[in-house]
């Protein structure tokens, strides 16, 4: 079965390790991928990424990330959720970018000046398609 939905996977494959309560996840890299990371990291969501290139023994590279916990070992993300899927593009304007759980939660957007946070696109005032929710 081939890969339709990089984004979907990494979100998934990150839900996956939240809920073993493991230290660090791999994903396949994408460039999409690479920019979600960077914002779960910017945003305080996931301690560190880093990507690996290619190995003898997997094609392309690999998004390695270490998610982040509080002191009791609760997860600092308790929710991801895809919200423009490869069948159901979501697109929105600057003016109608959601607020997460009213501005406690991030929306992660590719608008045409790159991935960024719902919080950052409304402030340079661009729209774009919504690629996920966290909280």
């Amino acid at each position: 079965m081939a890969m339709t939905d990089p984004v979907a996977d990494l979100l998934t494959r990150i839900r996956n390790a939240i809920m073993a309560s493991h230290e660090t996840v791999a994903v396949p890299g994408s460039r999409l991928g690479k920019e979600i990371a960077r914002i779960l990291k910017e945003q305080g969501y996931i301690d560190a990424y880093a990507v690996e290139p290619p190995a003898s023994d997997r094609p392309g590279e690999q998004i390695n990330i270490r998610l982040r916990y509080t002191e009791e070992r609760r997860s600092v993300i308790s929710g991801l959720r895809r919200v423009s899927r490869p069948g159901r593009r979501t697109y929105v304007d600057s003016r109608h970018i959601p607020k997460v759980l009213g501005g406690m939660g991030t929306t992660i957007l590719s608008t045409s000046h790159g991935v960024m946070t719902g919080h950052d696109a409304r402030k340079a005032g661009v729209g774009g398609e919504i690629v996920a929710e966290v909280w």
